[in-house]
């Protein structure tokens, strides 16, 4: 174990509060942390690590218009916060499915051309890409671009952001391999190694977002960097019982993003109802882990309607109630506050919703 100094989230206006922790370390490299659950590599040159410690300061993010000094301590920490967050993300949900995920690959300083990037996404192989890197490990990489532009701090000065700083993106894209080793929502299982999907469905964004919201413990996961975002505005991806399927649009172009935030809603509000029984959380959270490893299970074959199917929000909720079928009633009441409920597809939903919407206004 080696002691590091990372971001722990508190729920307030900035990536959390600074604190000491352990982190469990099988090798450490010149600019990498070798977990037992995942490697953490900063792409971007130069040696970062020169003994054993991970204790750094995270010198406001870094960035451009820092010396070198303060830049290479904010990558330094960069790079040890991510190990934390990464860590701490994949042990919390192997401990609920009884077995450890395949390692993941986090690669940070990724896309920084021919402009800085300050964004992060999950990425498996494909030979289209063609802004990725030439071999992508087979088991999922996390790319966090090396940050771009500032966010105002709590005592009003500037902080560069940095992706490997904030606890929200980290934990997201971690979601989304969780989603590929669980749900499996795109039929990934079943194709060529070289030939994986990278498209992401509101399923996938969703569950990230809610997996992210348990780990962080509030459901304004994007509150940091995105509170000048009215609460009211989907991009500010605040998870509350105002996302209803009203709100959800479906078809291939709009955002998954978006959609995924009424799925994500959905999910806290059982989450919290579960609570108020007087149950621990962990319980749902357990269901939704075992629901998704169960609904990842049942396709023999990749067909378009298997695909389909897969992102109906009414699979997953059926998955999840056979996963607990004492907390069925507690999860199938609150998701049908969110107009979602078993047996009908998304656009059931929606126009289900939108009517119900429509004759409340006009009465």
């Amino acid at each position: 174990m080696i002691p590091a100094i990372v971001y722990i989230p508190d729920g307030g206006p900035r990536p959390g509060e600074l604190r000491e922790v352990a982190l469990d370390v099988v090798e450490l490299r010149p600019a990498e942390v070798v977990l037992p659950e995942a490697t953490v590599r900063d792409e971007r040159g130069g040696r970062l690590f020169d003994g054993s410690t991970l204790m750094f300061d995270p010198a406001a993010g870094g960035g451009p218009l820092a010396d070198a000094a303060a830049d290479r301590q904010a990558r330094a920490f960069g790079v040890t916060n991510t190990a934390f967050h990464v860590q701490r993300a994949l042990l919390f949900v192997s401990a609920l499915l009884g077995h450890p995920l395949p390692h993941l690959l986090v690669r940070i300083g990724m896309h920084n051309e021919p402009r800085r990037w300050h964004g992060g996404h999950y990425r498996l192989p494909r030979a289209s890409l063609t802004d990725e890197p030439a071999a992508l490990s087979r088991t999922g990489e996390v790319h966090l671009g090396g940050g771009d532009g500032f966010v105002p701090a709590p005592d009003g000065s500037r902080y560069f952001h940095a992706p490997a700083h904030n606890p929200a993106i980290i934990c997201h894209e971690v979601g989304h391999h969780v989603c590929r080793h669980t749900a499996d929502f795109r039929l990934n299982r079943l194709r060529p190694p070289a030939q994986q999907s990278n498209r992401k469905i509101a399923l996938d964004e969703g569950t990230a977002d809610v997996l992210t919201a348990i780990l962080l413990g509030t459901p304004d996961i994007y509150g940091w960097h995105r509170r000048a975002i009215a609460d009211w505005d989907p991009r500010r991806r605040k998870l509350q019982p105002r996302w209803t399927m009203a709100h959800f649009w479906g078809g291939p172009d709009p955002d998954p993003h978006a959609d995924g935030t009424v799925w994500a809603s959905a999910c806290w509000s059982a989450r919290e109802r579960t609570i108020a029984t007087g149950a621990d959380a962990a319980r749902f959270d357990a269901a939704l882990l075992r629901g998704m490893e169960s609904a990842g299970a049942d396709a023999a074959r990749w067909t378009k309607d298997a695909l389909n199917e897969r992102s109906q929000f009414s699979r997953l909720l059926s998955a999840i109630t056979r996963a607990d079928p004492g907390l069925a009633p507690v999860v199938l009441a609150a998701m049908a506050e969110h107009g979602i409920r078993p047996g009908a597809s998304n656009e059931a939903l929606k126009d289900a919703a939108r009517a119900d919407l429509t004759g409340e206004v006009g009465r």
